[in-house]
Order: structure tokens, then C-alpha cells, then sequence
């Protein structure tokens, strides 16, 4: 009875033991290896990739923000700023009225299949829109120059990117909204347009948020 009572009592101290090594290993010194590698390594990727603009951070170049102008008495849904460029529709995006903060709301895709009616009629509708928004006098947009990362949200609802095709076809809208040349919007674009990671992944795209950034200081004279 004795060693059946301290062969039980050993189990449990050893245990125990084990229990604090490994909390202490794996809950404190793990986590504060990994956090001080990150900070002397990648100190920007480590504190979330944050966009700075005027000594205050604005966001992140990972998460996308909208920029619509404040919602009216009886409105639903808050219509965008045409000053600035839009990203892709998406309900994770948060509202950005003053377009220096974000609010992230949820992320997901919208898990409609390809011939949903409800997926076709946002697209439809979404579409439409694209082509009233950015068309400008002299310069009608085409419904067949509408790019589907302009009408269609990425799978995360995040996405803080957009292609180069739909930042040029809102180059004239941001122009003729700041007065601005339509060249030097372009301009901004290319400047602002990452090519391919080492060459060959992914697609070109365009930081949404760096842009206006830079669209901002344009129309103020920075």
C-alpha cells in the first residue's frame, strides 16, 4: 500500500515537473526567442507591415481599407470618395471616411459558386458601377475594359492590393476629381506598381493605400 502510494506521489512530482519545464520552455522562452529574432531581423514585418504618412501610422500595406465619403441620413451602404482610388469590393474591408484609419470588420470570401445568381447580380450591379464611376467626359468606359479584380472581392476580403489595369482605368476619374494632369496620375501609378515577387510569382499590382498616400501629398503639394 506504502509504494503503491509513493510510486503514485513520484508519477504526479514528475508530472508536475514536467508540466513546468515545459510551460516555462514553451510559453516563455520559445515565444521571447521567436518575438526578439523577429524585432532584430524584421522589425517592420514583425509589428505588422504598418504604413506611416505624416509621423502617424495609417494602416497596413497587408489589409486593405475603403474610402467613402461619411454615410448620409438613410443610407445603408456609404458611397465611395471618387478623389481617391478604390479598392476591390469586399465586405471585410472596413469604412475609412477620413481615409487615415481602418477598421477591420470580418474577413472571408463570399463562398458563392461561379453560377450563383446572387454572386452574378453583385458583379453585374458592381460592374456598372465601375463603368458610371470612372467614366469621365471624352473618355467612356467600356464594360469589356473592366477588369474582374474590379468587380469581384480576393478570398481573404482583404486583399490591400489591385491590379494595374484597374488602378489605370481610374486614373482619369482622380485626375479630373483633384485637377491634376492625367500624366502625372499615370506617373503615380507606375511609380507605385510592384512587379512580380523574384520575377515570376504572382501578378503586377498596386499597393491601394501607398497610393493615395502619395496621391494625397500630390494634391497638397508635398
Amino acid at each position: 500500500m506504502n509504494n503503491s502510494v509513493a510510486n503514485t506521489a513520484r508519477l504526479l512530482w514528475a508530472g508536475l515537473r514536467a508540466l513546468l519545464v515545459l510551460t516555462v520552455v514553451c510559453g516563455v522562452l520559445y515565444p521571447l526567442a521567436v518575438t526578439g529574432v523577429a524585432q532584430g531581423v524584421f522589425p517592420d514585418k514583425a509589428n505588422g507591415s504598418e504604413i506611416t504618412a505624416n509621423g502617424k501610422v495609417v494602416g497596413s500595406e497587408l489589409i486593405g481599407q475603403r474610402y467613402d465619403l461619411p454615410l448620409k441620413k438613410g443610407q445603408q451602404t456609404a458611397a465611395p470618395d471618387l478623389k481617391w482610388f478604390q479598392p476591390r469590393p469586399s465586405n471585410g474591408l472596413g469604412t475609412n471616411s477620413v481615409n487615415t484609419q481602418y477598421k477591420l470588420i470580418l474577413s472571408g470570401a463570399t463562398n458563392r459558386s461561379g453560377d450563383n445568381k446572387e454572386l452574378i447580380d453583385w458583379v453585374t450591379a458592381a460592374k456598372a458601377a465601375v463603368v458610371e464611376d470612372n467614366s469621365v467626359p471624352g473618355h467612356p468606359v467600356s464594360p469589356s475594359d473592366v477588369p474582374a479584380d474590379a468587380v469581384t472581392s480576393s478570398g481573404s476580403g482583404l486583399d490591400p492590393a489591385i491590379s494595374p489595369a484597374y488602378a489605370q482605368l481610374q486614373v482619369r476619374r482622380v485626375a479630373e476629381r483633384n485637377h491634376l494632369p492625367v500624366a502625372r496620375v499615370e506617373k503615380l501609378v507606375e511609380q507605385h506598381t510592384d512587379g512580380r515577387i523574384l520575377g515570376f510569382v504572382g501578378e503586377p499590382r498596386v499597393n491601394v493605400l501607398q497610393l493615395n498616400i502619395a496621391l494625397g501629398q500630390l494634391v497638397n503639394g508635398a
